[in-house]
């Protein structure tokens, strides 16, 4: 038993250091994301190992020291990504202020507290054609008319997914009084880019057509993608040059796919030169113009709208220095941005919206979107 109790511990420490170091090629990178979104919930059980394997031999020996340390090792590594973000939350206000300019929102961007927040109640979701075999589910703002409207663009590495993705995030923002237009687009590879571009397009020209019907205020517009929507709403939003489109938000997204490309990851689970082959019909010596055109980082001008960007630092399918070069770039056109890097997080750390990663989301995209659609 004892020895059984010894594994688990050894279990618990090498879980935690999935808060530490990337997700190995052999592992699913889900694990890493439910160790960093919701290792706080079983912290309990590193002690109450310890404790055990403490009384089952009866004292203190070089057993119950190995098990205590393990323990006490995997209890600090489940903590650090709560530690972390109440350092990233700490800093983040000002951060936004001076991006953006002040919104009160009255609460703080991370607490512990808000672990047993009750789930965004349910918002009932419109199904719309907006073109010829594309449809897009609108959830109308609650308690709000003529309300802004968050085009969501999903992930899937350009070939799946669809608009159902992470719906619980768009109960949260119809609750917090925004609509959310969340969009179907055509997949690679039967449809390359420039399609999706275009199917986005028309699912703003569309919203814009119904705005009496919708109760939407089509003058702010704010496009938020996931990874691969996370690109489409970059690119989209910095080439449109709309006026209604106030603001650009980006989770975890691949802003330069010549980078990509040139620069890949030790472990990419996704094999991305084939999603972006896919995606842009060649290579980038076989179509330049494609890999130029569908990188948000090429199209930054002074005109280009605000942009919110969150990225984990353990991510393992997008690099988190994408979202970082882009930063930069936007730095140095003057555009207002944050970049929130999030050290212990991976891919779709936004997924449990009480965590560490969903509530300094939900923090800086409320505020990103208060300020940019005031």
């Amino acid at each position: 038993m004892v020895v059984f109790l010894f594994l688990l511990s050894l279990g618990f420490a090498a879980l935690g250091g999935l808060t530490v170091f990337k997700s190995p090629a052999w592992s699913k990178w889900q694990l890493a994301l439910l160790v960093g979104e919701y290792g706080h919930t079983v912290v309990w059980v590193p002690p109450v190992l310890g404790f055990l394997t403490w009384r089952m031999r009866g004292g203190f020996d070089p057993m119950v020291g190995s098990v205590l340390a393990l323990n006490l090792l995997a209890l600090a590594l489940l903590l650090k990504p709560t530690v972390q973000a109440w350092f990233v939350g700490r800093a983040l206000p000002a951060r936004l202020e001076r991006a953006f300019g002040a919104v009160p929102l009255g609460r703080p961007a991370f607490s512990c507290a808000a672990w047993l927040r009750c789930a965004p109640r349910r918002v009932v979701p419109q199904t719309h054609g907006y073109a010829a075999g594309l449809a897009l589910d609108f959830y109308p703002a609650v308690g709000r008319t003529q309300a802004p409207c968050v085009v969501l663009i999903h992930g899937g590495g350009w070939d799946s997914g669809d608009k159902s993705q992470l719906a619980h995030f768009n109960h949260w923002l119809a609750q917090r009084g925004y609509a959310v237009a969340a969009i179907s687009y055509r997949l690679a590879p039967q449809f390359n880019w420039p399609a999706q571009r275009d199917d986005i397009l028309a699912a703003i020209a569309w919203l814009k057509a119904h705005t009496a019907t919708l109760g939407i205020d089509a003058t702010r517009l704010v496009l938020l993608g996931r990874s691969a929507g996370g690109n489409l709403a970059e690119t989209v939003g910095y080439t449109a040059q709309d006026p209604a489109i106030r603001g650009v938000a980006a989770l975890y997204a691949p802003a330069d796919l010549d980078f990509a490309w040139t620069s890949p990851m030790d472990n990419d689970p996704l094999n991305s030169p084939l999603l972006m082959r896919q995606f842009l019909g060649g290579s980038p010596d076989e179509v330049p113009g494609a890999f130029k055109s569908a990188s948000g980082i090429h199209e930054v001008t002074a005109a280009t709208p605000p942009t919110l960007l969150l990225h984990g630092r353990l991510d393992t399918l997008v690099w988190y220095r994408q979202s970082e070069r882009l930063a930069a770039r936007l730095d140095e056109a003057g555009v207002s941005n944050v970049f929130v890097s999030l050290p212990w997080a991976t891919h779709a750390f936004e997924f449990n919206l009480n965590g560490p990663g969903g509530q300094l989301t939900t923090y800086a995209l409320e505020w990103f979107l208060a300020a940019v659609t005031k």
